[in-house]
C-alpha cells in the first residue's frame, strides 16, 4: 500500500523525495527505499533535474487493463440494482457510428414494454441516453439535431421546435449533468440519462431509466436524474475516471 502511496503521490505532482514524504506522511528511508524499488521496476522514472515522473511500466499495465475491462460487465450490476431501486427499465449504450447502440437492457417491473434491446440503434438526439451522450460535445449539439431530424421515419409528436431551441435545452441538461427524452423517441415513454466517463475525462458510454409518462412526473424525473448520476459517477469510477481527469481536458480544449 505505501508503494501505491508514492505513485499516487507522484502522479498529483510530487517530483523528489521531500514532495513525496509530504504528500504521503512516510518517513524518509522508507520513501527513499520504496521510490528505488518502483524506479528499478519502472513504475518511476528519474529524469533528473526535472524530478520523477510516473514509469513505462505503469503506461503497459494500462494499456493492457483497458483491453481486460469491458463497460458491459463492469456496469451490469449497477444496472441491476438501478432497476431494482426503480422498477423502470435500464439501459446501457454507446455512441456508434453517430448513433446510439444499446449494449445492455433491464426490463422494467410495470408490465410495459420499451422498444428497445441490445444491438438496436437510435438516433442521438432523439433519446434521453444519446443527450447523455452528447451531453459534453456543445459543437455537435446544432449539427446532431439537425442531421437527426433529417431522417425520413421520423416526425415524433413530441419534439423540440428548432435547432436553437434543443441548444438551449442541452445547456440546462449538461449543467445538471443529466438528460431526458419527454417522448420525442416514442410516445408515452420518458427517460432520463447520464453519461459515463473514462480515464481522460471523456463520455464513453451512458446510461438511462425509461417509463411510461403516467411514472415520469416532472418531480420523480428530477429525483431519478440525481439518482442516475450518482450511478453513473460510480461506474465512472470503476472504468478509472477521476475528477482531475476533466480539468485536465478543459484545459487543454
Amino acid at each position: 500500500m505505501h508503494g501505491i502511496a508514492v505513485l499516487r503521490a507522484v502522479s498529483d505532482g510530487a517530483r523528489n523525495l521531500k514532495e513525496i514524504v509530504a504528500s504521503t506522511h512516510l518517513n524518509r528511508s522508507t520513501a527513499h527505499r520504496l521510490v528505488q524499488a518502483l524506479c528499478s521496476e519502472r513504475f518511476l522514472r528519474d529524469e533528473g533535474r526535472s524530478g520523477l515522473s510516473l514509469g513505462p511500466a505503469l503506461i503497459e499495465l494500462g494499456f493492457k487493463a483497458r483491453d481486460s475491462i469491458s463497460i458491459q460487465e463492469v456496469a451490469r450490476p449497477y444496472l441491476v440494482d438501478l432497476g431494482h431501486e426503480t422498477k423502470d427499465t435500464i439501459h446501457l449504450a454507446i455512441e456508434d457510428g453517430g448513433s446510439v447502440l444499446y449494449l445492455d437492457k433491464i426490463h422494467g417491473q410495470r408490465g410495459v414494454e420499451i422498444r428497445s434491446w441490445p444491438g438496436c440503434r437510435m438516433p442521438l438526439t432523439y433519446t434521453g441516453i444519446g443527450k447523455a451522450l452528447l451531453i459534453d460535445d456543445s459543437k455537435r449539439w446544432t449539427s446532431q439535431y439537425l442531421q437527426d431530424r433529417s431522417l425520413q421515419d421520423r416526425s415524433p409528436e413530441h419534439d423540440y421546435a428548432n435547432a436553437n431551441i434543443f441548444a438551449n435545452a442541452m445547456a440546462k441538461f449538461a449543467r445538471q449533468g443529466f438528460a431526458y427524452d419527454l417522448e420525442e423517441n416514442q410516445k408515452y415513454i420518458r427517460c432520463v440519462g447520464a453519461p459515463i466517463k473514462g480515464v481522460n475525462g471523456k463520455i464513453i458510454a451512458a446510461i438511462s431509466i425509461s417509463a411510461i409518462a403516467t411514472f415520469m412526473p416532472t418531480e420523480r424525473m428530477r429525483k431519478l436524474g440525481v439518482r442516475i448520476k450518482q450511478y453513473a459517477k460510480e461506474i465512472s469510477e470503476e472504468m478509472g475516471y477521476r475528477i482531475s481527469d476533466d480539468i485536465s481536458t478543459k484545459s487543454e480544449s
